[in-house]
């Protein structure tokens, strides 16, 4: 029983780490998601914009005088793109912000497309 009641520790630890990225495996990563050139922002900027922004890492969580809170790797703002509960205003995303704290970064790659569509590079 107290095997059974580690194992299950353990896995429950496992899921909720978070992932930091190695720079090239990040940039090889948003290369295959699309990123490169996405909205005229280089591939280089994202990897630039991603190192400022989270360090790589995609539990990443910044809270701001306004009241909102960035999320994940792209630190993506409360405010207007996620759902948290807190001061949103509007859900651009259409997501939890929980949702881009994933070690799976592929919805907070979507979320970043959404934003830079939008508002492009200055939005960061």
């Amino acid at each position: 029983m107290l095997r059974l009641q580690l194992l299950v520790l353990f896995l429950l630890f496992a899921v909720v780490q978070a992932r930091v990225f190695d720079r090239c495996e990040w940039a090889r990563l948003l290369k295959s998601s699309g990123m490169d050139q996405y909205q005229k922002i280089s591939l280089a900027d994202w990897v630039c914009l991603t190192r400022w922004e989270s360090n790589f890492d995609t539990e990443s969580v910044n809270h701001n005088h306004n009241n909102s809170t960035d999320y994940g790797i792209f630190q993506i703002n409360s405010k207007w793109w996620c759902k948290d509960g807190g001061v949103s205003k509007a859900n651009g995303c259409r997501i939890q912000c929980s949702a881009l704290l994933s070690d799976d970064p592929a919805v907070a790659i979507n979320c970043a497309k959404t934003v830079a569509r939008q508002q492009g590079s200055k939005a960061w």
